[in-house]
């Protein structure tokens, strides 16, 4: 297989290093060295700069992670053990990129929430994308549109807490912590739903 087009290289180097650096320590400079392109391509691509580059980041990584994750969820058939397991695997990933990768829109989305109208609102949008597709996916067990909304909003939180937590402490400990937790949300809504 070849090369991958001087754009897909330039999105895969900024998608690497805004997720790894932020959006205010990642130069286009070194943007352009990572993905091993001619500074002046960047601007043909992406005419807008490092902010056009950062939105177009975060308006295709975002829904690939989604799908990552959904992904996960579904590869075991019981949904609790699912949990256990998807937040495992962020772990396991976690380790392995020695901290340094977690979350492609978190990283951006804490940095930019106050200072770029235009990146805040495109982080919003792949937020509320990935809690409209976990509430689809907890729906299947819970038939309350509303407890459901509530699960995927809490594994959402959940999910970007423990990687803020496991990066700081440079530990997988939480996000295992946070996928046993959301298993027990998921437990617990299910049970409740069978009471009634």
């Amino acid at each position: 297989m070849g090369r991958p087009d001087t754009r897909a290289r330039i999105q895969g180097a900024a998608t690497v290093l805004f997720r790894r650096h932020g959006y205010s320590a990642t130069g286009l400079k070194r943007i352009a060295a990572e993905a091993e392109a001619p500074f002046g391509s960047i601007y043909h691509f992406f005419p807008g700069g490092k902010q056009q580059l950062a939105e177009d980041m975060i308006r295709t990584s975002g829904p690939e992670y989604g799908r990552l994750v959904l992904a996960l969820l579904d590869s075991v058939p019981d949904p609790a053990e699912s949990l256990v397991h998807a937040f495992e695997a962020a772990a396991a990933d976690l380790a392995a990129a020695d901290y340094a990768d977690a979350c492609p829109i978190g990283t951006v989305a804490l940095e930019v929430a106050s200072s770029n109208e235009a990146l805040r609102a495109a982080t919003a949008e792949v937020f509320e994308q990935w809690v409209d597709a976990a509430a689809r996916w907890f729906g299947r067990w819970v038939a309350d549109p509303e407890a459901a909304r509530s699960l995927a909003c809490s594994m959402i939180v959940m999910l970007e807490g423990a990687f803020m937590l496991s990066r700081a402490a440079r530990d997988p400990e939480p996000l295992r912590v946070a996928g046993r937790s959301m298993a027990a949300l998921l437990r617990t809504a299910v049970a409740r739903a069978g009471e009634s």
